[in-house]
Parts: structure tokens; C-alpha cells; sequence
């Protein structure tokens, strides 16, 4: 074993229990091919839910989950809250801005206050990274942590659900070329699908953004680096397109949005370069005319609606399965 797998701080021994399950997820880096194509069939077991006429299963019952979300994303906390239902648990949404946080209270008595009321789990987003590590490693272990999101670190739920979509519009990931275009400074989400993609077995990743856009160094997570968009969609069999994080800039980075969708919007133009099956993805909330054109995430190969709905499906994955791990290992310490 390597002497980073020694360190208990590493994310494989922070989210894992001592036998290789699931208690947190808070980071896609450290998990198995293995351990990531489980969360993938669990989803696919709850991936017609939605149409059934009782679309909630009983496996948190009595189960309370709390969405700590300091930063705003209408979208995936009510795919976290949909998912929680589904699994028939109690859900209580804790707006931070109105919390007692907000009055000068310290984060950690907040979250020990929450504790204290037998909360179970803690679906957490928040514009630092490293926040749901610190939370993991402060708290009791008996309370599950989720990552929603933290600063520019990690998005692993959104990555999941990515590939998710991507197995069911393709089958395997051996052999696949995925762009991911646009926003990669800021994006967490990038981060977590180039580790993810990697694990699965894609053939190639690549980064596709201009040179003010790309992290230094981030071709060393398994990508090749492109700034030409025809080169970089070139032949591809999945586009993800990444929204363009203007509240995350600092300075100048670009000159303009026309110009940034001049040279990086996928258009139809743009999109012939791409495999005839490709299909197109982005994890949203979309700026059409910015990163992408409207007939294009309207069109035959956007599967972007496919994306949201596969959301719900795949977090009530992670969430039972976290929860089950800390179960488990709840019954093993007693």
C-alpha cells in the first residue's frame, strides 16, 4: 500500500470504512473503478422512480438529512431534497444567510448544534474549498457528510451524474473521447469529471478553453490540453460544455462574452467537427449565445434535460449508500 494510503487524511480513508464502503463522499479522487461503477447501478436502480406511481423506496425512513448549502444553487439542492424524499428520510433545509451563523455563531457550533438534534447526514455546499473535508473530519463519525459542491475543489454528485448520462447514451467508457469545454479555472466540476472519466477507463480527456481559462498544471490530472475548439472537439464522442463562472473572475480574463462564444460557444458549425453520434452535455445552469448556441442544446444530440433528471437518480445512490456505510459501521464500533 502506498504510504498516501497510510495517511489517514487521504480522501480514500476519510470516505471509506474500514472495509471499503462508502460513508462520505466528498471527493472522486481515491475511489476505485469498482466503488464508482457501484454508485452507477445503484443509480440505474432508482433511474425510473419518477414515472412509477409511488416514487419513494423506504431505505432512510427515520433517517434526518440536512442540506447545509452556504452558497446558492436552486437546482441541486432541490435534486438533493427530491432525492432525500424519494428515500423516505426528513428533510430540513437550513438557510444559512438567516441562520445563527449569520448573527456571529461559529460553523462548528452550528454544526454541533445540528448534531445534537440527531441529524444523520449533512448534504454540504460552500464557495470554500476543502469546507466538506474540514466538516468530515470535525464532526462525529456518525453523521454522513455529502459534498455539494466547495469552491473550485471538487462537484463529485455532479460528476456521477455525468457519468451517468454518459453510460446510458454510450454504453462503456472504454474507448470514449471526452471534451470538456469552457470555464475550467473555476470549475469543480471539471476537476471531478477528469478524475472520474480517468478511473472509468475513457480513452482520452481533453481540456478545451483559452490559456486564461486553464488551471496551471491541470493537464497532470490525465487531460490534453487544447485552445482551438476545432482541434479540441475533434472526433469527440461526448462535448461537455461548462458554464462560463463570471462571479468566480477576478480581473480580466476575457475580453468580451461575444468573443469568448465567437471562439469557444458551441455552435452547429462548431459541432460537425465533433463524432457524427456525438452528444452534448452541460451541467448548468446554461448561458445560451455564451457557451452554447440554442439550437444546438435544443437539438437531436443535446442530452442536457436527460442530465437533470438523472440527478435525482444518482444522489439518492450516494445517499443510500453513505448512509448504509456509516450504519454498518455504527454496528461494528457497538
Amino acid at each position: 500500500m502506498s504510504s498516501a494510503l497510510n495517511n489517514p487524511a487521504h480522501p480514500r480513508n476519510v470516505q471509506l470504512t474500514s472495509d471499503g464502503r462508502l460513508k462520505h463522499f466528498l471527493s472522486i479522487n481515491g475511489l476505485s473503478k469498482a466503488l464508482l461503477t457501484e454508485i452507477l447501478d445503484t443509480a440505474e436502480s432508482f433511474a425510473n422512480m419518477g414515472e412509477q406511481a409511488v416514487k419513494k423506496v423506504p431505505l432512510l425512513r427515520g433517517k434526518t438529512i440536512v442540506n447545509l448549502f452556504f452558497e446558492n444553487s436552486t437546482r441541486t439542492r432541490a435534486t438533493f431534497e427530491l432525492a432525500a424524499k424519494r428515500l423516505s428520510a426528513d428533510v430540513l433545509n437550513l438557510d444559512i444567510k438567516t441562520s445563527s451563523t449569520a448573527k456571529g455563531e461559529s460553523l462548528m457550533d452550528t454544526l454541533q448544534n445540528i448534531e445534537a438534534m440527531y441529524a444523520d447526514m449533512f448534504v454540504v455546499r460552500h464557495a470554500d474549498s476543502g469546507a466538506a473535508h474540514f466538516i468530515a473530519s470535525q464532526i462525529t463519525p456518525k453523521v454522513a457528510i455529502i459534498n455539494a459542491g466547495d469552491g473550485r475543489h471538487a462537484h463529485p454528485t455532479q460528476a456521477m451524474l455525468d457519468m451517468f448520462t454518459i453510460r446510458k447514451h454510450k454504453g462503456e467508457f472504454e474507448g470514449l473521447k471526452v471534451a470538456i469545454v469552457g470555464d475550467i479555472l473555476h470549475s469543480r466540476v471539471a476537476r471531478s469529471q477528469i478524475i472520474a472519466l480517468n478511473t472509468l477507463g475513457a480513452a482520452e480527456v481533453r481540456l478545451v478553453a483559452p490559456k486564461t481559462l486553464l488551471p496551471i498544471g491541470i493537464e497532470e490530472m490525465g487531460a490534453k490540453i487544447y485552445t482551438r475548439m476545432e482541434e479540441g472537439i475533434k472526433d469527440v464522442d461526448v462535448v461537455i460544455m461548462l458554464r462560463l463562472q463570471k462571479e468566480r473572475m477576478a480581473g480580466a480574463l476575457l475580453p468580451s462574452e461575444a468573443e469568448f462564444y465567437r471562439l469557444y460557444g458551441l455552435t452547429t458549425e462548431k459541432l460537425n467537427y465533433a463524432h457524427p453520434e456525438a452528444i452534448v452535455m452541460h451541467p448548468g445552469p446554461i448561458n445560451r449565445g455564451v457557451e452554447i448556441e440554442s439550437a444546438v442544446a435544443d437539438g437531436p444530440k443535446s442530452v442536457i434535460l436527460q442530465q437533470v433528471g438523472y440527478g435525482i437518480a444518482t444522489r439518492m445512490a450516494v445517499m443510500s449508500m453513505a448512509m448504509s456505510g456509516q450504519m454498518q459501521e455504527k454496528a461494528q464500533i457497538q
